[in-house]
Protein backbone atom coordinates (compact mmCIF):
# COMPACT_ATOMS: atom_id res chain seq x y z
CA UNK A 1 0.00 0.00 0.00
CA UNK A 2 1.27 3.46 -0.94
CA UNK A 3 0.65 6.22 1.61
CA UNK A 4 0.77 10.02 1.28
CA UNK A 5 0.75 12.22 4.39
CA UNK A 6 -0.73 15.69 3.94
CA UNK A 7 -0.28 17.86 7.05
CA UNK A 8 -0.72 21.54 7.85
CA UNK A 9 2.19 23.61 9.12
CA UNK A 10 1.18 23.50 12.78
CA UNK A 11 3.74 22.10 15.23
CA UNK A 12 1.39 19.39 16.51
CA UNK A 13 0.44 18.28 12.99
CA UNK A 14 4.09 18.11 11.95
CA UNK A 15 4.88 16.02 15.02
CA UNK A 16 2.09 13.58 14.16
CA UNK A 17 3.35 13.42 10.58
CA UNK A 18 6.85 12.54 11.78
CA UNK A 19 5.50 9.82 14.07
CA UNK A 20 3.44 8.33 11.28
CA UNK A 21 6.37 8.36 8.87
CA UNK A 22 8.46 6.47 11.45
CA UNK A 23 5.70 3.88 12.03
CA UNK A 24 5.12 3.38 8.32
CA UNK A 25 8.84 2.91 7.68
CA UNK A 26 9.04 0.35 10.49
CA UNK A 27 6.04 -1.56 9.05
CA UNK A 28 7.39 -1.43 5.48
CA UNK A 29 4.68 0.78 3.98
CA UNK A 30 5.60 2.77 0.88
CA UNK A 31 5.49 6.55 1.29
CA UNK A 32 4.47 8.05 -2.06
CA UNK A 33 3.15 11.60 -2.39
CA UNK A 34 2.66 11.40 -6.17
CA UNK A 35 0.73 8.16 -6.65
CA UNK A 36 -0.78 7.11 -3.28
CA UNK A 37 -3.54 4.63 -2.53
CA UNK A 38 -4.41 6.33 0.77
CA UNK A 39 -3.98 10.00 1.70
CA UNK A 40 -3.76 10.77 5.41
CA UNK A 41 -4.77 14.36 6.18
CA UNK A 42 -3.42 15.72 9.48
CA UNK A 43 -4.93 18.90 10.89
CA UNK A 44 -8.60 19.76 10.55
CA UNK A 45 -11.29 20.14 7.92
CA UNK A 46 -9.32 22.91 6.18
CA UNK A 47 -6.37 20.57 5.75
CA UNK A 48 -8.65 17.85 4.39
CA UNK A 49 -10.09 20.31 1.87
CA UNK A 50 -6.55 21.22 0.76
CA UNK A 51 -5.66 17.53 0.40
CA UNK A 52 -8.83 16.92 -1.61
CA UNK A 53 -8.00 19.69 -4.09
CA UNK A 54 -4.36 18.63 -4.27
CA UNK A 55 -5.41 15.14 -5.40
CA UNK A 56 -8.71 15.95 -7.14
CA UNK A 57 -7.45 14.56 -10.46
CA UNK A 58 -6.94 11.14 -8.87
CA UNK A 59 -10.09 10.78 -6.78
CA UNK A 60 -11.06 7.47 -8.39
CA UNK A 61 -7.80 5.90 -7.13
CA UNK A 62 -7.51 7.41 -3.64
CA UNK A 63 -9.13 6.95 -0.25
CA UNK A 64 -8.76 9.63 2.42
CA UNK A 65 -8.21 9.32 6.16
CA UNK A 66 -8.55 12.35 8.44
CA UNK A 67 -6.54 12.83 11.65
CA UNK A 68 -7.43 15.91 13.70
CA UNK A 69 -4.92 17.76 15.84
CA UNK A 70 -7.24 20.41 17.26
CA UNK A 71 -10.99 20.66 17.62
CA UNK A 72 -12.97 17.74 16.24
CA UNK A 73 -13.31 18.14 12.49
CA UNK A 74 -16.31 17.05 10.48
CA UNK A 75 -14.19 15.00 8.06
CA UNK A 76 -11.60 13.73 10.57
CA UNK A 77 -12.17 10.41 12.36
CA UNK A 78 -8.89 9.82 14.20
CA UNK A 79 -7.29 11.74 17.06
CA UNK A 80 -3.60 12.57 17.14
CA UNK A 81 -2.95 10.16 20.03
CA UNK A 82 -4.30 7.23 18.00
CA UNK A 83 -1.41 6.96 15.54
CA UNK A 84 -0.57 3.36 16.44
CA UNK A 85 -4.20 2.24 16.11
CA UNK A 86 -4.40 3.90 12.69
CA UNK A 87 -1.29 2.07 11.47
CA UNK A 88 -2.71 -1.26 12.68
CA UNK A 89 -5.96 -0.55 10.82
CA UNK A 90 -4.03 0.19 7.63
CA UNK A 91 -2.14 -3.10 7.99
CA UNK A 92 -5.41 -5.03 7.98
CA UNK A 93 -6.95 -2.90 5.21
CA UNK A 94 -9.57 -4.64 3.08
CA UNK A 95 -10.22 -1.78 0.65
CA UNK A 96 -13.61 -0.75 2.03
CA UNK A 97 -14.66 2.86 1.66
CA UNK A 98 -17.57 5.26 2.03
CA UNK A 99 -18.10 7.92 -0.63
CA UNK A 100 -19.73 11.35 -0.77
CA UNK A 101 -21.08 13.36 -3.73
CA UNK A 102 -19.21 16.39 -5.06
CA UNK A 103 -20.24 19.63 -6.76
CA UNK A 104 -19.20 20.41 -10.32
CA UNK A 105 -18.91 24.14 -11.06
CA UNK A 106 -18.86 25.10 -14.75
CA UNK A 107 -18.09 28.76 -15.41
CA UNK A 108 -18.43 30.68 -18.69
CA UNK A 109 -16.33 33.83 -18.52
CA UNK A 110 -17.19 36.64 -20.90
CA UNK A 111 -13.60 36.87 -22.15
CA UNK A 112 -13.04 33.14 -22.70
CA UNK A 113 -14.78 30.90 -25.27
CA UNK A 114 -14.15 27.71 -23.28
CA UNK A 115 -15.93 26.92 -20.03
CA UNK A 116 -13.78 26.47 -16.94
CA UNK A 117 -14.56 23.56 -14.61
CA UNK A 118 -14.02 23.42 -10.85
CA UNK A 119 -14.81 20.76 -8.26
CA UNK A 120 -16.06 21.43 -4.72
CA UNK A 121 -16.35 19.17 -1.70
CA UNK A 122 -18.34 21.65 0.40
CA UNK A 123 -19.76 24.58 -1.53
CA UNK A 124 -19.40 27.34 -4.08
CA UNK A 125 -20.54 30.93 -3.61
CA UNK A 126 -21.02 33.89 -5.90
CA UNK A 127 -20.78 37.39 -4.40
CA UNK A 128 -20.27 40.94 -5.59
CA UNK A 129 -17.81 43.32 -3.96
CA UNK A 130 -18.87 46.89 -4.62
CA UNK A 131 -22.66 46.77 -4.83
CA UNK A 132 -25.75 44.59 -4.75
CA UNK A 133 -25.49 41.43 -6.82
CA UNK A 134 -28.27 40.84 -9.34
CA UNK A 135 -28.46 37.34 -10.78
CA UNK A 136 -31.05 35.36 -12.70
CA UNK A 137 -31.45 31.89 -11.19
CA UNK A 138 -32.47 28.97 -13.42
CA UNK A 139 -33.50 25.51 -12.23
CA UNK A 140 -33.35 22.77 -14.84
CA UNK A 141 -33.03 25.39 -17.56
CA UNK A 142 -36.16 27.31 -16.49
CA UNK A 143 -36.00 30.82 -15.03
CA UNK A 144 -36.97 30.67 -11.35
CA UNK A 145 -36.21 34.13 -9.96
CA UNK A 146 -34.10 37.26 -10.25
CA UNK A 147 -32.02 37.44 -7.07
CA UNK A 148 -30.81 40.70 -5.53
CA UNK A 149 -28.60 40.69 -2.47
CA UNK A 150 -25.07 39.98 -1.25
CA UNK A 151 -24.71 36.55 -2.86
CA UNK A 152 -25.75 32.93 -3.24
CA UNK A 153 -24.31 29.67 -1.92
CA UNK A 154 -24.65 26.24 -3.56
CA UNK A 155 -23.63 23.32 -1.35
CA UNK A 156 -23.24 19.56 -1.42
CA UNK A 157 -24.90 17.35 1.22
CA UNK A 158 -21.69 17.14 3.27
CA UNK A 159 -21.14 20.84 2.66
CA UNK A 160 -24.60 21.51 4.07
CA UNK A 161 -22.98 21.46 7.53
CA UNK A 162 -20.49 24.20 6.60
CA UNK A 163 -21.20 27.74 5.32
CA UNK A 164 -24.68 26.68 4.20
CA UNK A 165 -25.67 25.91 7.81
CA UNK A 166 -24.58 29.36 8.98
CA UNK A 167 -26.89 30.84 6.30
CA UNK A 168 -29.87 28.97 7.73
CA UNK A 169 -29.73 26.07 5.29
CA UNK A 170 -30.80 22.52 6.11
CA UNK A 171 -28.41 19.73 7.08
CA UNK A 172 -28.74 17.07 4.34
CA UNK A 173 -27.70 13.42 4.56
CA UNK A 174 -25.09 12.57 1.86
CA UNK A 175 -27.13 9.57 0.66
CA UNK A 176 -29.38 12.19 -0.92
CA UNK A 177 -27.46 13.32 -3.99
CA UNK A 178 -29.02 16.77 -4.10
CA UNK A 179 -27.85 20.38 -4.23
CA UNK A 180 -28.88 23.19 -1.92
CA UNK A 181 -29.14 26.93 -2.62
CA UNK A 182 -28.97 29.37 0.28
CA UNK A 183 -29.33 33.14 -0.04
CA UNK A 184 -26.83 35.58 1.42
CA UNK A 185 -28.67 38.70 2.63
CA UNK A 186 -31.32 38.93 -0.08
CA UNK A 187 -33.29 42.12 -0.71
CA UNK A 188 -37.03 41.64 -0.31
CA UNK A 189 -39.49 44.54 -0.48
CA UNK A 190 -42.47 45.67 -2.56
CA UNK A 191 -40.30 45.86 -5.68
CA UNK A 192 -37.81 43.01 -5.34
CA UNK A 193 -38.88 39.51 -4.32
CA UNK A 194 -37.05 36.19 -3.92
CA UNK A 195 -38.13 32.92 -2.32
CA UNK A 196 -36.14 33.89 0.82
CA UNK A 197 -35.75 30.26 1.80
CA UNK A 198 -33.05 27.62 1.21
CA UNK A 199 -33.94 25.26 -1.61
CA UNK A 200 -33.14 21.55 -2.01
CA UNK A 201 -32.69 20.88 -5.71
CA UNK A 202 -32.88 17.43 -7.33
CA UNK A 203 -29.73 16.32 -9.19
CA UNK A 204 -31.45 16.33 -12.59
CA UNK A 205 -32.52 19.97 -12.09
CA UNK A 206 -29.14 21.61 -12.58
CA UNK A 207 -28.68 25.14 -11.26
CA UNK A 208 -27.64 28.08 -13.46
CA UNK A 209 -26.70 31.61 -12.42
CA UNK A 210 -26.61 34.38 -15.03
CA UNK A 211 -25.40 37.51 -13.24
CA UNK A 212 -25.84 41.01 -14.52
CA UNK A 213 -22.58 41.91 -16.23
CA UNK A 214 -19.69 43.20 -14.15
CA UNK A 215 -16.10 42.34 -13.32
CA UNK A 216 -16.24 42.75 -9.54
CA UNK A 217 -17.67 39.32 -8.72
CA UNK A 218 -16.01 36.91 -6.33
CA UNK A 219 -16.48 33.23 -7.05
CA UNK A 220 -15.45 30.82 -4.31
CA UNK A 221 -14.98 27.07 -4.63
CA UNK A 222 -14.44 25.68 -1.14
CA UNK A 223 -11.56 27.78 0.23
CA UNK A 224 -10.35 29.03 -3.18
CA UNK A 225 -11.40 32.45 -4.49
CA UNK A 226 -11.50 33.79 -8.06
CA UNK A 227 -11.70 37.56 -8.48
CA UNK A 228 -12.13 40.24 -11.12
CA UNK A 229 -13.53 38.17 -13.99
CA UNK A 230 -16.63 39.06 -15.98
CA UNK A 231 -18.85 36.00 -15.42
CA UNK A 232 -21.48 35.30 -18.06
CA UNK A 233 -22.89 32.11 -16.57
CA UNK A 234 -22.27 29.48 -13.90
CA UNK A 235 -23.78 25.99 -13.95
CA UNK A 236 -23.85 23.74 -10.89
CA UNK A 237 -24.58 20.02 -10.88
CA UNK A 238 -23.71 16.85 -8.99
CA UNK A 239 -20.36 15.63 -10.29
CA UNK A 240 -19.78 12.15 -11.65
CA UNK A 241 -16.72 12.08 -9.39
CA UNK A 242 -16.95 11.25 -5.69
CA UNK A 243 -14.63 11.47 -2.71
CA UNK A 244 -13.83 8.19 -0.95
CA UNK A 245 -12.92 7.77 2.72
CA UNK A 246 -11.30 4.60 4.08
CA UNK A 247 -13.91 2.84 6.19
CA UNK A 248 -11.82 1.75 9.17
CA UNK A 249 -13.88 3.62 11.73
CA UNK A 250 -15.76 6.16 9.62
CA UNK A 251 -18.61 7.63 11.67
CA UNK A 252 -22.22 7.48 10.55
CA UNK A 253 -23.31 10.86 9.22
CA UNK A 254 -25.71 11.78 12.03
CA UNK A 255 -23.20 10.71 14.66
CA UNK A 256 -20.70 13.01 12.96
CA UNK A 257 -23.21 15.88 13.00
CA UNK A 258 -24.00 15.27 16.66
CA UNK A 259 -20.36 15.26 17.73
CA UNK A 260 -19.49 18.30 15.62
CA UNK A 261 -22.35 20.54 16.72
CA UNK A 262 -24.02 19.17 19.84
CA UNK A 263 -21.49 17.09 21.76
CA UNK A 264 -21.98 13.83 23.61
CA UNK A 265 -22.33 15.04 27.20
CA UNK A 266 -25.73 14.24 28.64
CA UNK A 267 -27.48 16.70 30.90
CA UNK A 268 -29.43 15.56 33.94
Amino acid sequence: MKIAIFANDGKQSQNVKQRLEERFTERHFVLDDKDPDVVISIGGDGTLLSAFHHYENRLDKIRFVGVHTGHLGFYTDWRDEEVDDLVISLESDNGQSVSYPLLEVCVKYADCPKRVHYLALNESTLKRISSTMTTDVYLGGELFERFRGDGLCVSTPTGSTAYNKSLGGAVVHPNLEVLQIAEISSINNRVFRTLSSPMIVAPNDWITFRPMRGSDFVLTVDSDSYHNRDIAEIQYKISKKRIHFAKYRHMHFWQRVQEAFIGTENED
